[in-house]
């Protein structure tokens, strides 16, 4: 469902000369599972992810989403997937219903099939309360909502969350968690970064740790655990962060001598 091979990503600085976000990123994701990204702050998880949606192209490498190129075939992987992040921007002069339906008929669904389902997802969301409110009276956790309904509203195979979960109080948060996991039930191939471990041991049944762009461990939690003799997922990812930090410290210092 998700293929990605080698992917790189590097950006021109002019005081810190060429930085590397993305070195050699490799893994693949499938219908039916949730697949984790975790690391820090700097880990490369949102710029492979916005490789994945399209929105940035990759230095080198390749990466497929249901069999199309995330570069020759954006305009075909856009209608198959569904992007939800923190940061995703609802429009302030729109209500719920206008922005939801806006993106419906931007994926060409018909009005009386994108009725009906809008009808279904503002039901299942919750979201019939704030139908007619506007984007700019809306609260995070509702902005959140219409976010994830928007993402859903075109049945994509495969849905990416970017540190959805972000900014949210623990109930809007616990609701995204549940219908994350739902959605898994549905068959659909879901791809979750966070760094929030708690969250990862809920959902995932794959999960990546990634540091530098570029992946440290990958398996499902019991491989990890058993790997690495440890049963705490967060500790897990603290002793492997902490040990190539030092690494990377240790030869940045060396190149610098050099």
């Amino acid at each position: 469902m998700i293929h990605v091979e080698q992917l790189t990503k590097t950006y021109a600085d002019l005081r810190r000369g060429q930085i590397v976000a993305l070195d050699g990123l490799s893994f693949d994701a499938w219908e039916g599972q949730i697949y984790g990204l975790l690391g820090p702050n700097g880990a490369g998880k949102t710029t492979a992810l916005r490789i994945l949606s399209t929105l940035l192209k990759p230095t080198s490498g390749s990466a497929t989403v249901n069999g199309f190129d995330v570069v020759r075939q954006s305009s075909d992987i856009r209608r198959q997937i569904g992007f939800v992040s923190a940061n995703t921007a609802v429009y302030d002069r729109m209500t719920a219903w206008e922005m939801v339906e806006y993106f419906g008929r931007l994926n060409g669904i018909e009005r009386d099939e994108l009725r009906d389902r809008m009808e279904r997802l503002f039901e299942r969301l919750q979201m019939n309360e704030i139908r007619d409110l506007l984007g700019a009276k809306m609260s995070t956790g509702m902005k959140q909502k219409v976010s994830i309904a928007r993402a859903l509203v075109h049945d994509p195979p495969v849905l990416i969350f970017d540190e959805a979960t972000s900014g949210l109080d623990v109930l809007v948060a616990r609701a995204l968690l549940g219908i994350v996991a739902q959605l898994r039930e549905q068959g659909k191939c879901i791809l979750f970064s966070t760094h929030i471990m708690r969250e990862a041991e809920r959902l995932c049944d794959r999960v990546a740790i990634m540091f530098h762009g570029h992946i440290l461990a990958e398996g499902t939690l019991g491989e990890l655990r058993d790997e690495h003799d440890e049963d705490d997922l967060e500790e897990l990812f603290f002793q492997l962060i902490s040990k190539h930090e030092i690494e990377h410290r240790v030869a940045g210092e060396e190149r610098l001598e050099v």
